[in-house]
């Protein structure tokens, strides 16, 4: 069977629970293929962006955020603060209501926020602060603070993983370590649990109970109107299979095109080509620090010295130098705090003579190193080949496992050493918006074994966070930040390996886009 057959009925087969559409009901469904499949349903459990975007469909947020990243209440009607700072009191609005019929309640959402800010990198901060996450009335948040903490509002309003979607009390007293796999939350889509087939669709209902505030949308904030009855995703690995669907009108919208493909694409008249994620992708090499032989800081600052961002950069922007930049910082460039450190160990990139060197200074002993990487994720695989490729040159003992992307996360979180099913680095992106700042910024910061996946730990970098947190003026925040980025590259939690950009593309025949850091199922619709 060619690809171009197998597309057809694998589009057919699983986007229809019926024989075939008729017209009228083709126009109340859309088809949108993800980046990634999606695997883990849970967006408290993982920070994977997938499991985010599928979030967006099924919860709400109290609090969403515009375009530049102000927070605006969404579930909430509004809130106040005690004249100490101690006391928040978040009022719910009118009309909300669970996928089960249930009413949303405060106590819903104090669960919510308590399981979620035991996972989240800027939730636990703010968590660090919380005396009590409880109910002052079925419409009424209290959180009593031990400290002030001004951008509480901030932090469980914040678009990026993890973000602090409201469930059922009865799901958010699930234990933050382990995976919510019911899906029932008080969003504009309901997930329809009998269709979903890891691999191949998830499929999602609108939501007749959800009430939309009445502001235009902008980002996760204003009003989320479902137009659509159906919205089908259908996982569709092959980059080129996904463009061919996208050209011959059997898919609607494409969440991420590579860069070779975007040619082709543009030239048709019935597809825009959209900008994607305004705020961009920070790509990073990723180490476990609980292991040998990562858990060595010499080595990783080989390693880091090793990394020639363009090499990366290349391999998923199409060598198209205007999709990219060269950005050795641990925040996005282009934002306050996107700039290098100075001295700059990246700036210069020794020879690889020089870099064996500073291997064997470091102490590595040729300890195995296991890159895992997914093979069904374009913009991530080939970081971990080229990684692969740059330790064998540099005469380390490495192997690269390949394996879907779902594997991937779930070996990740696998703290033993590498004989035990563990493992020593990985690669993956962030959107720009979910590093602008140090409390949300996971690839830094000194969290330990509550921290990211990789579990570097660090005192002083979480002294460093507090006190950016408690500094009322801007030149003293900016301060602060360069003494954590200083310790970032002495430390080296990560690497960061490039900024680039992915676009998206869509049928003509959808309007509505609300242009943002993920794919929104709000606004968009046939027309």
């Amino acid at each position: 069977m060619n690809r171009r057959s197998f597309l057809g009925a694998a589009v057919a087969s699983a986007a229809l629970p019926m024989p075939a559409f008729a017209q009228s009901e083709r126009a109340r469904v859309m088809t949108f293929v993800p980046h990634a499949n999606l695997t883990s349903l849970d967006p408290v459990w993982t920070s994977a962006l997938v499991t985010s975007n599928h979030g967006y469909y099924v919860f709400d947020t109290l609090y969403g955020v515009d375009s530049r990243l102000r927070p605006h209440p969404q579930m909430a009607e509004g809130h106040s603060v005690s004249d100490d700072g101690l006391i928040w009191l978040i009022r719910l609005r009118d009309g909300l209501r669970f996928h089960d019929g249930e009413p949303v309640r405060a106590r819903d959402c104090a669960a919510s926020l308590r399981r979620w800010a035991a996972r989240d990198t800027f939730g636990r901060t703010l968590a660090d602060a919380v005396d009590a996450w409880e109910a002052a009335d079925d419409r009424t948040v209290r959180i009593k603070l031990k400290r002030p903490f001004p951008l509480l509002i901030d932090a469980i309003g914040k678009p990026g993983s993890n973000i602090a979607f409201m469930m059922p009390e009865r799901l958010a007293a699930t234990d933050p370590n382990s995976q919510i796999t019911e899906m029932v939350g008080s969003g504009p889509y309901r997930f329809v649990a009998g269709e979903y087939a890891s691999g191949n669709r998830v499929v999602y209902e609108k939501f007749a109970g959800y009430v939309p505030r009445q502001e235009q949308p902008n980002w996760t904030a204003g009003g989320k109107v479902a137009h659509f009855d159906r919205i089908l995703w259908q996982i569709i690995p092959d980059p080129a299979t996904a463009a061919a669907a996208l050209q011959a009108g059997e898919i609607d919208w494409w969440d991420q095109v590579l860069p070779d493909l975007a040619p082709a694409l543009r030239r048709n008249r019935n597809i825009v080509l959209g900008d994607g994620n305004p705020a961009g992708h920070v790509a990073i090499m990723r180490f476990n620090h609980l292991q040998p032989p990562f858990n060595n800081r010499r080595l990783r600052q080989a390693l880091m010295r090793a990394v020639n961002q363009a090499d990366y950069m290349a391999t998923v922007t199409a060598n198209d130098p205007s999709a990219y930049r060269v950005c050795h910082s641990f925040f996005p460039c282009g934002t306050p705090y996107g700039t290098p450190p100075s001295p700059n160990p990246m700036a210069e990139r020794p020879s690889i003579e020089q870099l064996r060197q500073l291997i064997r200074e470091s102490g590595y002993a040729g300890e195995k190193i296991v890159i895992l990487s997914p093979t069904d994720f374009a913009t991530i695989a080939p970081f971990g080949q080229i990684t692969n490729a740059l330790l064998r040159q540099l005469g380390m003992n490495v192997e690269l496992i390949e394996t879907d992307w779902g594997a991937m996360l779930q070996r990740r979180t696998n703290r033993g050493p590498v004989e035990s099913g563990g493992w020593s680095m990985f690669h993956v992106w962030w959107t720009g918006e979910t590093l602008v700042n140090p409390a949300m910024n996971a690839v830094m910061r000194g969290q330990g074994a509550q921290g990211w996946a990789g579990w570097y730990e660090s005192a002083r970098m979480e002294e460093l966070n507090v006190r950016w947190l408690r500094e009322p003026t801007e030149d003293g925040r900016a301060g602060i930040v360069a003494e954590m980025q200083a310790l970032a590259f002495e430390d080296v939690p990560s690497v960061p390996i490039g900024q680039f950009s992915i676009r998206t593309a869509y049928r003509r025949t959808l309007t509505g886009m609300v242009e943002g850091p993920a794919p929104y199922p709000w606004g968009v619709r046939r027309v």
